[in-house]
């Protein structure tokens, strides 16, 4: 576990300066994906992995001004990028790994997680982590701004059939740490996955 921090705070680290540079044109997409979870106002929600705090702005918009927006990166540095960026404003940043999150169990109305399960190094102990945080009924979105083709082109490999973010793998992943489908997304232009938190 150890290692696979290290190599993923190395990933991001060398990349949080500009981050938000290379995808300038994201907003709209996350502004979509928190707009589908149909968030309350008052509601908590976590951004876990967040990253440069994107989906921020969009997360403190849905629950109002008395509802509690969390975001949680494991990288010192994007935490730095977003707070740079203003995001702060819009939720409470704090380093932490999505594994171990100092948040109180069943806390939560809802998790949003971009990209994150790509970099999970145990996903289903991971993803039960997530759904610890979350009250039952509860919600949890893994968005990506493109879909799985277009990123797997965007790296240069192709699509397997192992590929964790496939409808057949997912599904039973999700239902073994704690959550039920809602909704699978997989097109060119965004992925989302809507699950709810089983009671």
């Amino acid at each position: 576990m150890a290692d696979d921090r290290t190599h993923v705070q190395d990933f991001f680290t060398a990349r949080a300066a500009d981050w938000d540079a290379r995808f300038p044109d994201d907003g709209p997409a996350y502004a979509a994906a928190v707009s589908a979870m149909g968030l309350r106002t008052g509601d908590a929600v976590l951004d876990a992995g967040c990253g440069t705090g994107r989906a921020l702005p969009a997360l403190r918009s849905a629950v109002g001004p008395g509802g509690t927006v969390l975001g949680a990166d494991l990288t010192a540095a994007m935490l730095e990028a977003a707070a740079r960026a203003g995001r702060g404003s819009d939720g409470r940043l704090f380093q932490a790994d999505a594994a171990r999150l100092p948040v109180r169990t069943h806390a939560l109305d809802a998790v949003f997680a971009a990209g994150l399960i790509a970099h999970l190094p145990q996903p289903e102990r991971d993803l039960a982590e997530l759904a610890r945080v979350v009250r039952p009924g509860g919600l949890l979105a893994l968005f990506h701004p493109i879909g799985r083709a277009a990123l797997a082109a965007r790296h240069h490999r192709t699509l397997t059939e192992d590929d964790l973010r496939a409808e057949p793998n997912l599904v039973p992943l999700l239902a073994r740490s704690g959550w039920r489908l809602n909704s699978y997304t997989d097109e060119t232009d965004r992925f989302l996955v809507l699950a709810e938190r089983k009671g």
